[in-house]
């Protein structure tokens, strides 16, 4: 429990500093990619979150340009001219990347092949030239500031976009997030856990969680990471295998709302056909065809329980026998 709360400590601080410059390592990206291949032919990707000339996305995708049969790929970063990853943003103006495949049969991106284009701003992707950028876009697929994780996610809605990306998975308790998740708007893709991001040499030191490699190249490693997406993928059409039946001992009920808890998704009863709560990680195995996520307010057994503007289960109000809980979702079967 001691590590879990570290990790949770480390998103936060990096939250409130503003500490947002978490590079993506290709590995990672290429373990969460091969799931969406089929997704990506003839579609223009766009990168909106990167340093295009050394972005690991960037990397990814004019690589396999080909052989994802993409028609176009841009990539922006905020305030970044120069060609170091961690350029501080010091420019005022900023430049965007575009490529359109292998002109001349090595089948690699070659300097001369990608289209380097001036923009007026910053760059910022609430600015005017990014968000022209972003209608132009089928996919986009980056690792967005984590401190402005809700006011991304509400810019790719409200333009209707398709997207792969990187967040704690902490943020699935936001309101904001947590209402798209019940929605069946956006879900989990196929990782999630441990992941290590390069970070800038101004990062201060951390006691946990934290490592220089031989080059003094510093590294941040989080442990509540996935990916968020509304792309169809084959995992969230995949029944979760269940093996526990129901008994008042072992799934007592909640002080304030008519559900019983559960303390591990392994152990969703099969024969419960009322409402559970189930942990935060219940959402990387979520079907929806097998259940149906609904909101805590719909089950308070009195009208003295707050009103929970996000629909969990959490707070001093989430309590058994007096004794707080974990932050839940609350779940029910759909084929009982």
């Amino acid at each position: 429990m001691a590590g879990k709360t570290a990790k949770n400590k480390s998103l936060s601080s990096a939250k409130n500093n503003k500490e947002d410059e978490f590079y993506t390592q290709l590995p990672d990206i290429e373990k969460e990619l091969k799931y969406y291949r089929n997704h990506f032919k003839d579609k223009v990707v766009y990168c909106n979150c990167d340093d295009p000339r050394v972005s690991n996305f960037f990397v990814y995708f004019s690589l396999n340009f080909e052989r994802l049969g993409l028609k176009k790929l841009v990539t922006t970063c905020y305030k970044n001219q120069e060609r170091d990853l961690f350029s501080q943003n010091n420019s005022e103006s900023a430049i965007y990347l575009e490529y359109n495949g292998d002109k001349n049969g090595n089948n690699i991106p070659d300097p001369n092949e990608i289209g380097t284009i001036d923009l007026k701003g910053d760059g910022d992707f609430r600015s005017k030239e990014s968000i022209d950028l972003l209608t132009q876009a089928d996919i986009v697929v980056t690792n967005p500031p984590f401190s402005l994780f809700r006011e991304y996610i509400a810019q790719l809605i409200e333009h209707d976009k398709k997207f792969i990306i990187v967040g704690s998975q902490n943020a699935v308790t936001y309101k904001e997030i947590f209402t798209l998740i019940k929605e069946n708007k956006i879900w989990l893709g196929n990782n999630s856990g441990d992941m290590e991001f390069k970070v800038p040499d101004y990062y201060e030191e951390r006691a946990t969680r934290y490592r220089q490699d031989e080059t003094g190249q510093k590294w941040r490693s989080l442990g509540n990471i996935c990916w968020f997406t509304n792309l169809d993928i084959s995992k969230r059409h995949e029944d979760l295998i269940l093996y526990k039946t129901y008994n008042e001992e072992e799934y007592p009920k909640y002080d304030n709302y008519d559900a019983i808890n559960v303390n591990k998704v392994a152990e969703i009863p099969m024969d419960y056909k009322g409402a559970m709560g189930v942990p935060i990680t219940f959402l990387d195995k979520y079907n929806p065809n097998q259940f149906e996520i609904i909101s805590s307010n719909d089950i308070r057994l009195n009208e003295n329980v707050p009103f929970k503007e996000h629909g969990l289960i959490k707070d001093k109000d989430g309590t058994i026998n007096g004794k707080p809980t974990y932050v839940r979702i609350v779940i029910k079967h759909k084929k009982l």
